[in-house]
């Protein structure tokens, strides 16, 4: 058996090239990542959950995906510290060669590779009833939950319809062959469907059950079911999206993040020198909302400061894995630190409109506000940690949105008044003072246009927007919402119309070029 399994859909890492998430992804097959071991390794169930967290957990890597959604879509505009970096895909230049695109297809497939040869070696392994035959059972269900939320990545970006279960998905892949000359077509969504489906019933059954003391950085029941709040929402069962995201709201054992207390006794009346300098308190911040952007307190205490985060990315400073900060300030979040990507005008107006609300002031960075005028919107959202300016653990899963997708569901079952409440709770939450006016939906239409809205703002960056569109602007009446003052003096800022076909990504060129399975099954559009 190789050490180094590689197969004809990885090869193309090496050639897509262009950023650093993506060599380093190449590199997974080169070195041993830190408390990776490989499965000529595996013949205990301590080995087995030493393979998934270094192995699984630690090559898991959704930031491309939340970049590319920021770049292409309305989210961002040119920084004064770019060189350049994405204009062409800011500019909607998108084909089979794009690198990020490339990183999407790349790293998916390479954690539903680990978890593939996760569970061909622990059918090596036999653990003794008991603690044993328990903590086997955990490692495989936290391990198919992974796989399920990487095919459910991979469907989200590449299928063409996700609500049609006879369109196109994308490999499925369930073992780890070291053949080289390994291929496999595309299948349809409902093949995908099927093993998601599989996996996270394993997982529910399997993983640790949720509370507010279970590790958000591994996979739990409320993990579980927020991946299948997602995937069920994305594929239009509706009942299924309420069910699981009900599922998550009664047994997380988290809340919504407040906004409140947004001043103390020594900081000062809202927007004073004194009160900016402790509301942005890089390791002693004291508003809810802040610290949990902040990743503030300490990682493995039982008052471990997770607001209301249902599974995230551990990032350390220093450690391994993407510093998500650094896709939009070089250096520093503020003006100074080498800002590659403003916030979009419109999406900046969005938030920074809404009086009271917390969000004003948690996405931008006070030494921004001097050059307002200038459209100069400092992204503080990814405001770093104590020893790592730009580091910040990614928030995969969080409370808020499976608000989103109960009132998607509502929608969907003719209940407006109960769709607007689930979004009403959200900005009741992000209110520091005052009572926000409560939604009146009186059509589909007035629902959707008002539950993107609210989604555009409330998950900035972290990966919806591209595919938000894609559902629901149709739907909603609206389209991609950039500013003309979006793109760099001499071009004209564009939005991708509703039903464009770049609203599904293109298999890279690389996976098409090797694996002779895919021939004629590129994505309409692209050649």
């Amino acid at each position: 058996m190789k050490k180094n399994i590689k197969y004809a859909f990885f090869i193309g890492a090496a050639l897509l090239g262009g950023n650093s998430i993506l060599t380093s992804c190449s590199d997974s097959y080169e070195i041993v990542q830190p408390g990776e071991t490989h499965g000529e390794d595996i013949t205990t169930v301590d080995g087995m959950n030493n393979f998934l967290i270094g192995s699984v957990y630690g090559l898991l890597e959704p930031t491309s995906a939340n970049y590319l959604t920021a770049v292409v879509t309305d989210e961002v505009r040119q920084g004064i510290g770019s060189g350049g970096q994405e204009w062409q895909l800011h500019r909607h230049f998108i084909d089979p060669s794009d690198g990020y695109t490339g990183t999407i297809w790349v790293n998916n497939y390479t954690v539903i590779n680990r978890v593939n040869r996760l569970l061909e070696m622990a059918e090596q392994v036999t653990p003794t009833p008991g603690a044993q035959a328990t903590a086997y059972n955990r490692i495989l269900g936290e391990a198919r939950a992974l796989r399920a939320y990487c095919y459910l990545q991979l469907e989200t970006y590449f299928s063409t319809d996700m609500k049609n279960e006879n369109a196109l998905g994308v490999m499925l892949v369930t073992t780890a062959p070291s053949d080289l000359n390994f291929s496999a077509p595309r299948v349809t969504n409902k093949a995908i469907y099927d093993l998601i489906n599989a996996d996270l019933d394993f997982a529910r059954a399997n993983v640790a059950a949720t509370g507010s003391n279970v590790n958000r950085f591994y996979v739990n029941r409320s993990a579980v079911n927020a991946i299948a709040a997602r995937f069920n929402l994305y594929r239009g069962n509706y009942p299924l999206a309420k069910q699981y995201a009900d599922l998550v709201l009664t047994g997380s054992g988290v809340n919504l993040t407040t906004a409140s207390p947004m001043t103390t006794t020594t900081s000062g009346a809202v927007g004073t020198n004194a009160w900016y300098t402790a509301w942005y308190n890089t390791a002693n911040a004291f508003n809810p909302y802040r610290r949990m952007w902040a990743d503030l307190d300490a990682i493995e205490s039982p008052t471990d400061y997770r607001g209301e985060v249902i599974f995230g990315l551990n990032r350390l400073a220093p450690g391994s894995g993407s510093a998500i900060g650094a896709l939009y300030n070089t250096n520093t979040s503020t003006i100074s630190g080498g800002v590659m990507w403003f916030w979009g005008v419109n999406t900046f107006n969005e938030f920074y409109g809404n009086a009271n609300d917390v969000r004003k002031y948690a996405y931008l960075d006070p030494s921004a506000r001097t050059f307002l005028g200038s459209h100069y919107y400092v992204i503080d959202k990814f405001p770093g940690k104590v020893g790592g300016a730009t580091r910040n653990d990614v928030k995969v899963f969080r409370l808020s949105e499976m608000y989103f997708i109960l009132a998607e569901a509502a929608v969907e079952a003719g209940d407006f008044a109960g769709a607007a409440n689930y979004i009403q709770q959200v900005r009741v939450a992000r209110a520091y003072t005052g009572t926000p006016t409560t939604p009146a939906y009186t059509s589909k239409q007035v629902a959707y246009k008002d539950i993107l809205k609210e989604r555009r703002i409330e998950l900035a960056l972290e990966g919806h927007r591209y595919i938000d569109l894609k559902r629901l602007a149709a739907t909603a009446g609206v389209t991609m919402d950039r500013n003309a003052a979006d793109d760099i003096e001499g071009f004209v800022s564009q939005n991708l119309p509703n039903g464009s076909y770049k609203y599904t990504l293109p298999i890279p060129l690389a996976e098409m070029t090797a694996n002779q399975g895919m021939s004629g099954q590129q994505n309409p559009g692209y050649k």
